[in-house]
């Protein structure tokens, strides 16, 4: 008997002990409040910023336990790499994400039609519109396309010639490019139970379809006016997630709207097209300043700080190169315009260039991504004039004669103050200096400094 009360003894320490360390789980799961509607946007072309916004939200609502996220759209399109970014967080959440090209007037084009296709519900509003998803190649220029079968007989066209003309006549690059993005938008829709007919035709043929249209055929699931109203059509409705299948319950959600942070805010500063073009033109221009004034260190330091930042939105914006080498090559030229006049050739030359590698810079049909023209043609004209007065300027006054120190004394005029034959002194500006002469000279005689032999001048008479 001794030993049952001790077995219940323990056992009833244990079941206490494991009691007290849920606790504090119970109280937490108590006080957790209920999930919610997690809303974040995606208003602008696809970059690196609102990739990493919508993903660094979308891994926080399923820490957060959030019942979906619901992503806004106005999108023009962007870069693939950022929006396969944000294809692979939706496709990898285990929060279902619906994205809702909103409000009224937006649209979903190209990479946003692919991030449509990936999401778990896609819906739209009214007056909006989605499709152009047709991949086009960024920077450098295209390959030259596959020659014809010459042996094939007059009239008669072969099945490659065919199969090329079917196709618009892209290169084999492009072609390949097209069908990778035809297969991957095929695929998302194919997942998510949608068109994949009309995927094939978006990217190959580039065609769009407006909200009505896009509802009628199956590539989103629904339309709704508002977000308040979205969520109302979502309640009790089924989506298939990777745990199985989940059933909605959306009629009481509140919506919390996440906005970005000031980290996210400057990288999307930075990575615009018209700030990094700025950006890049102060680093340049602050190095080449601080090479003609050596020691001010502020343009230095500062066009130092702007080159660097200008390259890293470089480095992750699509940029065309021969853009780059043409920019590089026309302010050179405006700079040698100031050292080498050469009646405005050189300055000329230097503009055209500058202007012509701004608009290659950035192709805004591929990406959605340029710099405004307005900005190009005023920096154009501001560089035109800075360089070619500036450093005129600087240019002329490098060849100023010297005006103190003793390279001044030469050819000075100044007058003898007593009588010598060889050397004696003279009064030079208000100062009395010993000189020395070839011929005697007499009191009050002008003479011309000619040379200078440490703290002796070398003097002749004034005629």
């Amino acid at each position: 008997m001794e030993m049952v009360r001790a077995a219940y003894s323990h056992a009833g320490l244990i079941l206490a002990g494991l009691f007290l360390l849920a606790l504090p789980v119970i109280s937490q799961e108590a006080a957790r409040p209920p999930a919610n509607a997690v809303q974040i946007a995606l208003d602008g072309a696809v970059t690196p910023a609102s990739a990493h916004y919508i993903v660094e939200n979308i891994e926080q609502a399923a820490t957060e336990q959030a019942a979906l996220v619901l992503l806004t759209m106005d999108t023009p399109g962007g870069l693939d790499s950022s929006m396969r970014t944000i294809n692979r967080a939706i496709l990898d959440s285990p929060v279902p994400v619906v994205t809702f090209v909103w409000p009224k007037g937006s649209r979903a084009a190209s990479a946003g039609t692919y991030i449509l296709y990936a999401s778990h519900i896609a819906a739209m509003s009214p007056a909006t519109n989605l499709g152009a998803a047709t991949p086009v190649q960024i920077g450098g220029p295209s390959p030259a396309p596959e020659p014809a079968d010459e042996e094939a007989p007059e009239g008669e066209d072969t099945e490659e010639q065919q199969k090329s003309a079917a196709s618009g006549g892209k290169t084999a690059m492009e072609k390949k490019v097209i069908n990778d993005a035809s297969a991957y938008l095929r695929g998302l829709a194919e997942l998510r139970g949608r068109n994949a007919e009309w995927a094939e035709q978006a990217v190959r043929e580039g065609v769009s379809l407006t909200a009505e249209e896009a509802l009628e055929i199956g590539v989103i699931d629904l339309i709704a006016e508002n977000p308040e109203a979205l969520l109302q059509q979502l309640d009790g409705r089924e989506i298939a997630m990777d745990a199985g299948t989940l059933t909605l319950s959306t009629k009481d959600l509140a919506i919390e709207v996440r906005e970005p942070d000031w980290k996210i805010r400057l990288l999307s500063i930075i990575t615009d097209p018209n700030v990094a073009y700025i950006l890049m033109l102060l680093g340049i221009y602050g190095l080449i300043f601080e090479g003609y004034n050596p020691g001010a260190f502020v343009p230095g330091i500062a066009g130092a700080i702007c080159l660097l930042l200008a390259l890293y939105a470089f480095q992750v914006l699509p940029i065309n190169f021969t853009g780059i080498a043409l920019l590089v090559l026309g302010i050179g030229l405006m700079v040698a315009e100031a050292f080498a006049p050469s009646f405005g050739a050189l300055g000329i030359g230097g503009l055209i260039a500058f202007v012509i590698g701004s608009f290659m810079l950035f192709d805004k049909a591929e990406t959605g991504l340029s710099v405004a023209w307005p900005l190009i043609l005023g920096v154009a004209i501001a560089s035109a004039i800075l360089l070619t007065t500036v450093l005129g300027f600087a240019l002329r006054a490098r060849r100023k004669p010297v005006v103190s120190g003793r390279a001044e004394m030469k050819h000075l005029i100044g007058e003898v103050i007593s009588d010598f034959d060889h050397e004696g002194p003279v009064r030079i500006r208000g100062e009395v200096w010993q000189a020395r002469s070839l011929v005697p000279l007499q009191a009050g005689q002008r003479v011309r400094v000619v040379a200078i032999d440490g703290l002796v001048l070398q003097v002749t008479p004034e005629v």
